[in-house]
């Protein structure tokens, strides 16, 4: 063989060499990735080659599955009353991927998690059709509507939970959108969803859970928690320091309260039912950054929150003396999340104890055979029984003859605090809406509430968190009590 030949057969078996490398290196070293790969069409097509398994409230599917047209793609998702569940459930698209519940729990939805091996084992001998299984939620049908029909067309949020439990037994946001109208894969779902993202109003927002808010004066029950819990107070019906005016510490301004109210050395109980900034505001300066940071710690602020879906962190910040003060009254840097007041509430009601909140109660195989059942977990201790118990004497005379005689509910015990958000810079923008509380029966507290309401249509000496916000609490805590 001459050599320009013999060069040629080297380089020609270095090629088949380095062909067969990379062939081994695709089928056996790849293998699994390129096989679950997100760009694999034949992946996507077994996706949706079968039903979805649904997620339900009470009993029954909240979602379903349709045959596509023109499509290589089976079945897509669908909801049921889509604006109403969007901020619980979130999307599930074959263009766009998915979201919340619908992405968390995929494994199960999509009948591909471990823990049915078994069932698609099975299947493979009986020739059963796969399919996926089902979520079952915490969440109250009753609560959500009334929730959702509450909020109406505003903007806003409301969170409710169980707080001997941490179930989320509603959690809704408004303004909402349908998840169905983008949960295929053609330019018309492209269209929609595009529309969706563009809208100003941002209707896929979940402010419930992803919004972060000053919440105002309803943090005024933290800061009495904090005085309480570091014994700066211990009598609720003691007059307090606290002197009229009140000046910001470091500084010249004076602090105001809302109106010529009663607020010199008034009482823990007496400056929570009418509100005054000036003794929260001082009792915030007299304890320190410090030790409010530890109480805001302990209800669960300054981290992420997982129900499972992930909610932003509620901020109470480092910050120097006037800012301090400021944001013991709800005010300055201080931004929480509804689901986080609704914490607030709970884990007061619950007697100091803090549960962890949650969505997900059971999962179910195809069969409906119950694979996960949630056990409740304590996520921390708030403040002390003793001390709970106080600060729900007075939380609940705020409801029965204060600032929140709106929520009240015949026969039924009920807690809670307004809030009146300043928004914008100076206070240039309208104030936010708010209310937290909670019902308590004879067998304990079945529901706590978050509420906050963003009315940009309502005139501004009408927005109040007793006048727009407490009904709406009073009508998802009724909900829950009446599905008792």
């Amino acid at each position: 063989m001459n050599k320009p030949l013999r060069r040629i057969a080297i380089f020609c078996g270095i090629l088949v060499l380095a062909l067969l490398i990379r062939d081994n290196w695709l089928q056996y070293v790849r293998a699994d990735e390129l096989n679950s790969h997100k760009y694999n069409r034949r992946v996507q097509i077994e996706r949706y080659a079968h039903e979805r398994g649904d997620i339900i409230v009470d009993g029954k599917a909240i979602t379903g599955s349709v045959e596509t047209e023109d499509s290589d793609f089976k079945y897509k998702r669908v909801w049921k009353d889509g604006p109403l569940w969007a901020p619980v459930t979130g999307y599930s698209s074959q263009a766009f991927d998915s979201s919340q519940l619908e992405n968390l729990e995929d494994g199960i939805l999509t009948g591909n998690s471990d823990q049915l091996f078994f069932d698609r084992t099975l299947s493979m001998f009986t020739g059963k059709k796969k399919s996926g299984g089902n979520v079952v939620t915490t969440l109250n049908g009753a609560a959500q509507k009334a929730a959702f029909n509450g909020l109406g067309n505003k903007k806003g949020a409301v969170v409710a939970l169980d707080p001997q439990t941490g179930a989320v037994l509603a959690l809704a946001s408004t303004p909402s959108y349908d998840p169905s109208v983008f949960a295929g894969n053609s330019m018309k779902d492209s269209d929609a969803r595009q529309k969706l993202l563009k809208d100003e109003d941002k209707p896929m927002l979940n402010r419930a859970l992803r919004e972060t808010y000053p919440p105002g004066s309803t943090f005024k029950v933290v800061t009495a928690a904090a005085a309480l819990e570091n014994g700066l107070y211990d009598d609720i019906d003691a007059k307090t320091d606290s002197p009229l005016p009140w000046t910001l510490p470091q500084s010249t301004v004076q602090l105001k309260n809302q109106g010529d109210l009663p607020c010199e050395d008034a009482s823990l109980r007496e400056a929570l039912r009418v509100s005054c900034n000036t003794v929260f505001g001082k009792i915030s300066d007299d304890l320190g950054n410090k030790k409010m940071i530890e109480q805001t710690d302990k209800f669960g602020f300054n981290k992420e929150v997982f129900t499972p879906v992930r909610a932003d962190a509620s901020i109470y910040p480092e910050d120097n003396r006037p800012q301090n003060a400021m944001a013991g009254i709800g005010q300055a840097s201080n931004r929480t999340t509804p689901l986080q007041m609704a914490m607030v509430a709970a884990a007061i009601a619950n007697d100091g104890k803090l549960m962890q909140p949650y969505m997900v109660a059971k999962r179910q195989a195809p069969d409906l055979d119950d694979i996960y059942t949630h056990e409740p977990e304590e996520l921390s201790r708030a403040m002390s029984g003793e001390n709970a118990q106080k600060l729900q004497q007075m939380m609940e005379t705020v409801v029965n003859d204060g600032t929140g005689t709106r929520a009240q509910i015949p026969g039924v015990t009920v807690g809670g605090k307004t809030g009146t958000a300043q928004h914008g810079l100076n206070n240039s923008e309208k104030p936010y809406a708010w209310f937290i509380s909670y019902a308590k029966t004879d067998s304990g507290s079945p529901v706590a509430v978050a509420v906050v309401v963003e009315d940009g249509n309502a005139n501004r000496g009408d927005i109040s968190g007793g006048g727009l916000a407490a009904p709406i609490a009073k009508s998802v805590m009724k909900a829950v009590i009446d599905s008792k």
